[in-house]
């Protein structure tokens, strides 16, 4: 051990000559010390492992004190030591580095997943304070996977399955490529063993033919540019094998396909070096269409820059040519790492913290999830996808993840452009909100003073979860006591439909159960974030009806008694409990049709009142004690004949026979017109129609055939009528 430790500190001072050899060696004396008698599961003694991890991170020429947590890591999570004695020995620096990668190993939790998500969620708020915590926590992923044979198999595929989940996209997010590639190979040999060994065997069978041939590229490119610079490297490499296996099984390509199964890389002094290799190379080979990304002009997220095309060899073989400079690949191979503030001082690159705000928006958009599943799927979207580069009209470029929209894009620019989207031009043309983005699309959104606010339907549609927590905040700032009254409605309406009363349900064994799973402190913040959104409202009903029947094991198929003597059918079309022969009228603030959830509302004179159930009138008579006691149930009589009023609300891009194409739909479905608006907004044409309809479902049928006519924007419901 003490050998290795020799050579861990050699390999420091040749690139920190102001280390603090002093403090390291502390550390490895304490860690050895701590670990005294614990062994690996290969047998070995515990220490190479910390010491293992330290290496790696000398290899990125990490700063002292994270070579000292690597030492340290597992100290607090495998030893009788805790993090105050860390910080009372080494200081408060290395001891948050160290409680950063320590997992949370004394709270209960209900399930696998649970601990696993709090486990990632601490991680994630560590490495939002310091970007070291994760460089730690990927270097000591990356020793377990090169010893990860000494587990059992069951154990072997767990690991693997979080690595290719969780870190592997996660060094990609951070650009550390070296060690990206290296666990992506390692997790595929666990996960398919016999396909990742195919692989290897195809590859074997002709690596004498593949190394001659690039070495021959190679020798050609070189004779060809060797007089632009001094200082050029080239190096050729066979693809790895994770990106082989992805594109064959999931392409259906067999190995000979693949274009870019050869890589040369040439490595130049300066940007217009680059440029000037990529003219010369495409001399020399003839490049393939569509096969050229130009990362230096517009670096991916992760700050990775380089030139890439994939061009035809002599023998007619694909093969691909990457070119940057030394601080490019510097970078492609360490990423964050090689830009470390702490190194210098300072970071090395322009805008460090801001190209790290990332972290932070991730972690303010995952406080409010508290649940797993929808953690991890924000996480997968955050961390994973594919990027698309778009440009605003003023030539600015904006990353987004593929598959990404026009509203994404909105709120990517700013909350305030978002929240008054009236709708969007792409390439210059009006196109429906929803649609994705490609490559190279100039987007342009079209505002309005007169929108009040992102729609709820927008949730369904985005793809970014920093768009989602924006609308979500909107809606949540609009009204706490609206929220409460919502969600509360929600909540009541949905445990009525499973057939078990609120009032045995919401009882405070019950509650308290679910206050804690979802870390509020009273019922009225789950009724909010139901309200507003923030929590779906299918698994707060799930988790409640779960605990009720862990209370009540006897009452599983309990359900309500509904006393239907007393409800009497109206003449349009209502019943009303416990009322005979009343005055009903619709509200015209709402207009509910039957199918609608409704709700009665005893009027003074009128008789009674019936509004949607989410019509923001009622949801403000939850918020009066007066008000709620003239709430009164209501549903729609199964023998109804009558007609309802509604409104659509239809934007589309001014075009010739708009007007015909949507008078015709009105007339297939014949359907009398109330009235009929249409005003012409920056390129839109806006039609608010208001029709007399039997029912939701033709309602809805309307809308649907209106969505496919060419150049349309939107078609939604209005909630007042016009």
């Amino acid at each position: 051990m003490n050998n290795v430790f020799n050579n861990l500190i050699s390999e420091i001072e040749k690139y920190n000559s102001n280390a603090d050899i002093e403090l390291i060696k502390r550390a490895f004396e304490f860690s050895l010390d701590a670990h005294s008698g614990q062994e690996r599961a290969s047998g070995e003694p515990y220490i190479t492992h910390p010491l293992a991890v330290a290496e790696i991170l000398a290899g990125m020429e990490m700063d002292t004190e994270s070579i000292a947590a690597a030492l340290l890591h597992d100290t607090v999570e495998d030893t009788n030591f805790t993090s105050e004695d860390i910080e009372k020995i080494f200081g408060a620096q290395i001891a948050e580095l160290v409680d950063g990668v320590t997992k949370l190993g004394q709270i209960p939790y209900s399930s696998k997943e649970e601990q696993q998500v709090e486990n990632l969620r601490k991680m994630f708020m560590a490495m939002a304070k310091d970007i070291r915590v994760i460089l730690i926590k990927l270097a000591d992923r990356l020793h377990n996977m090169r010893t990860l044979r000494s587990l059992s198999n069951v154990r072997q595929r767990e690991i693997a399955l979080e690595t290719m989940e969780i870190f592997a996209p996660l060094a990609h997010r951070l650009g550390i490529y070296s060690i990206k590639w290296e666990i992506e190979d390692l997790s595929q040999r666990y996960l398919d063993p016999i396909g990742y060994q195919e692989i290897v065997g195809m590859i074997n069978q002709k690596r004498k033919e593949r190394e001659e041939y690039l070495e021959a590229i190679k020798k050609t490119i070189c004779e060809k540019i060797e007089n632009i610079s001094d200082n050029i490297q080239i190096e050729g490499r066979v693809k790895h094998f994770y990106s082989i296996y992805k594109k064959m099984y999931s392409q259906n390509k067999s190995i000979d396909e693949i274009y870019d199964l050869f890589a040369v890389r040439v490595i130049v002094g300066t940007v217009a070096d680059c440029y000037n290799v990529l003219g010369i190379v495409h001399e020399l080979y003839k490049p393939i269409p569509g096969r050229f990304k130009d990362y230096i002009a517009m670096p991916k997220h992760n700050m990775y820059q380089s030139l890439h095309s994939t061009v035809i060899g002599t023998k007619g073989t694909a093969f691909e040519i990457q070119i940057r400079t030394y601080e490019m690949h510097k970078t492609a191979e360490y990423g964050v790492a090689a830009h470390w503030k702490y190194k210098e001082g300072k970071s090395s690159i322009n805008n460090f913290d801001e190209k790290m705000s990332w972290i932070r928006q991730l972690m303010e958009i995952q406080k409010e999830m508290t649940d797993a599943e929808e953690f991890m799927q924000t996480l997968k979207i955050d961390l994973f996808a594919d990027e698309v580069f778009v440009f605003t009209p003023k030539g600015d470029v904006i990353n987004l993840p593929a598959g990404a929209n026009t509203i994404d894009f909105a709120f990517a620019i700013h909350t305030a452009v978002g929240c008054k989207m009236l709708g969007a031009k792409v390439n210059g043309k009006i196109v429906p909100i929803e649609r994705e983005l490609d490559n190279g699309d100039i987007v342009e959104i079209i505002t309005s003073s007169s929108v009040r606010g992102p729609s709820r339907d927008w949730l369904k549609m985005i793809k970014t979860s920093q768009a989602k927590n924006k609308i979500n905040q909107w809606f949540k700032k609009q009204s706490r006591s609206e929220n409460i009254a919502r969600g509360k409605e929600l909540i009541e309406k949905e445990l009525k439909k499973s057939g078990l009363d609120e009032r045995k349900a919401l009882v405070p064994q019950v509650v308290d159960a679910i206050l804690k799973k979802y870390g509020y402190k009273m019922i009225d913040d789950i009724y909010a974030s139901v309200g507003y959104g923030g929590v779906p409202l299918s698994r707060v009903v799930t988790r409640l009806k779960d605990e009720y029947k862990k209370l009540n094991p006897s009452k599983q198929d309990e359900t309500i008694e509904i006393d239907t003597s007393s409800r009497k059918s109206s003449s349009e079309g209502v019943i009303v409990k416990g009322i005979e022969n009343c005055l009903i009228r619709f509200s015209r603030c709402c207009n509910p049709v039957p199918g609608d959830d409704i709700v009665g509302y005893i009027t003074r004179g009128r008789g009674v009142s019936v509004h949607r159930a989410d019509c923001v009138n009622i949801l403000n008579a939850h918020t009066s004690t007066t008000e709620v006691l003239r709430l009164i149930d209501v549903e729609w009589a199964v023998d109804r004949k009558a007609s309802y009023i509604a409104g659509i609300m239809y934007s589309a891009g001014e075009r010739d026979s708009l007007m015909f194409d949507i008078s015709k739909i009105l007339a297939d479905f014949k359907v009398p017109v109330k009235s009929f608006n249409a005003r012409s907004v920056n390129g839109l044409t806006f039609m608010d129609i208001l029709l007399e309809i039997t029912d939701k479902e033709q309602l809805e049928n309307i809308i649907k055939r209106m969505n496919t006519v060419k150049g349309t924007v939107e078609v939604k419901r209005t909630a007042h009528s016009t």
